[in-house]
């Protein structure tokens, strides 16, 4: 997109940013696609070169909007896509109280495993495989990095779920699958 200023953007979000901006309510005009990716492994790149500044690329993520399948950075003012290879977010960490699991995902979102934040099975859009992916808010959703389902496997029961044996965990009163059992 030709005359793209990525700073005039950074201004734009850092001006209208709160905790969590209220992007679910903002329609402005479409104004093109951006070289932004999201890669598979969780890393944010601008024109090929990695974003290394964790700060930059959370206050972009708290303007991420999901329309269907496409993906956005939205301010009041602007909206313009970029390219997601999976999904936005990795669980990257959990730990249990009592009887929740607390999920955090790479950029450092935190909620409860729940109705609200749900685990559903989903193809991976790049293998192709059925994997576990939470609800982080607002359309978006992480997937759960290898190391935290090999943890949350252990603490998983098998259970049927449609006549197939699944692999559950229960957190705030729901239960939910990592997956089909072999």
């Amino acid at each position: 997109m030709a005359g793209f200023d990525l700073n005039k953007l950074q201004g734009d979000i850092a001006q209208h940013s709160k905790a969590v901006p209220p992007v679910e309510n903002w329609d402005p005009p479409f104004c093109g696609d951006i070289d932004l990716v999201i890669k598979h492994d969780g890393s944010w790149y601008y024109m090929g070169t990695p974003i290394g500044r964790i700060a930059l690329v959370k206050l972009f993520a708290s303007v991420l909007k999901r329309e269907i399948d496409n993906y956005f950075l939205v301010t009041p003012v602007e909206k313009v896509g970029i390219q997601v290879a999976d999904s936005p977010f990795l669980i990257t960490q959990w730990q249990q109280k009592e009887s929740n699991f607390i999920f955090t995902s790479n950029l450092d979102d935190t909620f409860v495993v729940s109705s609200e934040n749900p685990i559903q099975l989903m193809p991976d859009k790049v293998t192709g495989d059925l994997l576990p992916y939470a609800l982080v808010r607002r359309n978006l959703w992480a997937r759960l990095h290898q190391n935290v389902f090999y943890q949350l496997a252990e603490l998983g029961s098998e259970q049927m779920v449609d006549a197939k044996p699944h692999l559950i965990i229960s957190s705030a009163g729901q239960k939910f699958s990592l997956g089909k059992c072999a």
